[in-house]
């Protein structure tokens, strides 16, 4: 596996010139290699990955050679916030998987130290950093962190942290209003913000939002966690047309219950889990790498042309009616 960028051009005599030069591969054709930070950022270790494999682009046909292109994420640079756990820790993966050179964040040192070294032996290039995202301050050190580490360009930014409050809405307290608040949108919002330079720095910028099916239909006791993904999903949309120019795409997935941490208490009640499953046409819950997968196409080249949109990844829930499973003639 080798993470650099490489030319991307292809025999430019059989393609129009609008072809020869695709807006959404990178325009940096420079090997791309993290720097290794000093001791002032204890928490960041950088993996260097490689392999011994030789690339066979120069046998492919240009059909060939433009598709590897469209299908791969090599070495584009991703910040991938709590990626230590659930759905997170599957996008990492995912993308890595497709050659992205990333860096992750999480608020719990040991998790974080146990994922940077459990990625280091399966030889994957990854960096990580101590962050609580809901602190302005934390995220603005992120950024400086991700800016040094990526030397001023960012391709991919997968802004996933989130959180939930289970409770009626005339029960919220301020300070419970204020942790959904900043946890689930200030934070998407000003990483956003920050990421901005970055990612057109980048020449082909991709933000992907993990919102919720919450977001589209209600959903006992999460109003106002409904109400942090809908703004989600309005910000997702402006972002494709707003910064659209700086050849920045902005997409979202909205997920319905997947098989994480986050909802193993309210899902061990099999009265309730059935319930959600009569809810699922496909009738079971999803699994974080049917997010993950979802999340790294639109990171992909191969998605160029898709922006400004949320993707449920919900098993069919958020389009059921009623739909009963008795049959009337």
């Amino acid at each position: 596996m080798n993470l650099s960028i490489g030319n991307t051009a292809t025999n430019s005599s059989n393609f129009p010139a609008i072809f020869q030069n695709p807006s959404f591969l990178p325009r940096n054709n420079s090997s791309i290699t993290p720097k290794i930070l000093s001791n002032s950022h204890p928490k960041t270790l950088i993996i260097t990955a490689s392999s011994n494999s030789s690339s066979n682009n120069n046998q492919n046909t240009p059909t060939n050679s433009s598709r590897d292109h469209r299908w791969s994420l090599s070495g584009m640079t991703a910040l991938v916030t709590g990626g230590t756990r659930g759905i997170g820790l599957a996008i990492v993966e995912e993308l890595l998987g497709f050659g992205a050179i990333v860096h992750t964040c999480a608020r719990n040192e040991v998790e974080l130290d146990n994922c940077l070294k459990s990625w280091e032996n399966q030889g994957f290039n990854v960096s990580g950093s101590v962050c609580d995202v809901s602190s302005w301050e934390q995220r603005e050190k992120l950024l400086d962190t991700v800016s040094s580490v990526f030397y001023g360009k960012l391709n991919i930014l997968v802004n996933n942290v989130g959180t939930n409050i289970r409770k009626p809405i005339v029960h919220f307290t301020p300070q419970e209003y204020s942790t959904l608040m900043t946890t689930n949108f200030e934070s998407v919002f000003h990483l956003s913000q920050l990421g901005h330079p970055l990612l057109k720095a980048s020449g082909c910028g991709s933000i992907v939002f993990v919102s919720s099916v919450s977001g589209f239909v209600s959903l006992k006791s999460m109003s106002l966690q409904g109400a942090t993904k809908g703004a989600i999903n309005q910000l997702t949309r402006s972002l494709a047309c707003e910064w659209a120019k700086d050849n920045i795409r902005s997409n979202a997935v909205a997920p319905w219950y997947i098989k994480t941490t986050m909802v193993e208490k309210v899902l061990s009640n099999e009265d309730y889990l059935e319930e959600v499953y009569s809810r699922t046409p496909l009738c079971r819950l999803g699994d974080p790498a049917e997010v993950s997968s979802l999340v790294a196409f639109l990171c992909l080249p191969a998605s160029a042309y898709i922006t400004g949109q949320i993707i449920c990844v919900d098993g069919g829930m958020s389009v059921n009616g009623f739909y009963p499973k008795m049959d009337f003639q």
